[in-house]
């Protein structure tokens, strides 16, 4: 993947060391482009140590917010150059803050709009923030890990996380309308059972039963954002690659005999 060498790309939800964010970071930067990452907290530092200070930038920052959103992007432009790719997998669940799941009937309106911020709307801010740049100098790739769970099957407990995460694919594609004239491609990555640092023993169990017959790994999803950040991916628009070892193609989802 050499051709996005010298690239400037950008990480969000990058901070968990065994993560699907740091797994994309450093396969970016292993191809040989310029990576900034960022999370919520300050342990991104610790993995922008682990990427090499050369080339790279990291930052904390709240992508809810657009005031931090706009102060990112300044100080990674500075430090990096204009953003060429931005890869948006921050969401799913932030550091300090446990919301359980739970039926759509006794979902409290706050724990529906949280949802929706961190998976979706930080999304957008992002997006929003990177599009003037990339449509001026022609070129733009955005990635964005959106998930098997609301555009392609669903999970009870889960309404906000699978409504933000096909809105994310419906915001995809609206972007790849908007900006394919301008160089500018917008994809989607839909993972299935990844086993992260994060994940649950019934979550890895699940992914045994796949046709893989494992559940998939960070640096799995990270080759797939590689190829979509990449000029080869250049007549590739307005899609959702699923990544789930062919879990969502089948009907058994147990052992058979």
């Amino acid at each position: 993947m050499s051709d996005v060498k010298d690239k400037v790309a950008l990480v969000t939800g990058a901070g968990s060391a065994d993560g699907i964010g740091f797994a994309c970071a450093k396969l970016l930067k292993a191809a040989g482009a310029l990576v900034a990452i960022t999370s919520t907290t300050d342990r991104i530092h610790d993995r922008r140590a682990e990427l090499g200070p050369d080339g790279s930038f990291a930052m904390a920052a709240d992508l809810t917010e657009g005031e931090a959103v706009t102060t990112l992007i300044t100080e990674s432009e500075a430090a990096l150059g204009p953003i060429d790719i931005l890869v948006n997998n921050a969401g799913m669940v932030q550091v300090g803050r446990d919301e359980p799941s739970r039926p759509v009937h006794e979902m409290s309106d706050d724990a529906w709009q949280y949802g929706l911020d961190i998976n979706l709307t930080s999304a957008f801010n992002m997006i929003r923030a990177v599009l003037p740049g990339m449509r001026q100098r022609g070129y733009g790739r955005i990635v964005n890990i959106s998930s098997v769970t609301g555009p392609v099957v669903g999970i009870p407990g889960s309404s906000v996380y699978g409504a933000a995460k096909a809105g994310m694919l419906g915001l995809t594609r609206a972007v790849a309308l908007e900006n394919g004239q301008h160089g500018v491609t917008a994809n989607c990555i839909g993972p299935g059972w990844i086993e992260t640092g994060s994940s649950s023993e019934a979550e890895v169990t699940a992914g045994s039963y796949t046709p893989a017959g494992r559940p998939g790994t960070p640096d799995e999803i990270g080759h797939v954002a590689v190829f979509l950040a990449s000029e080869g991916a250049s007549y590739l628009t307005g899609q959702m690659i699923v990544v789930d070892g062919g879990n969502t193609i089948q009907e058994y989802k147990v052992a058979l005999a």
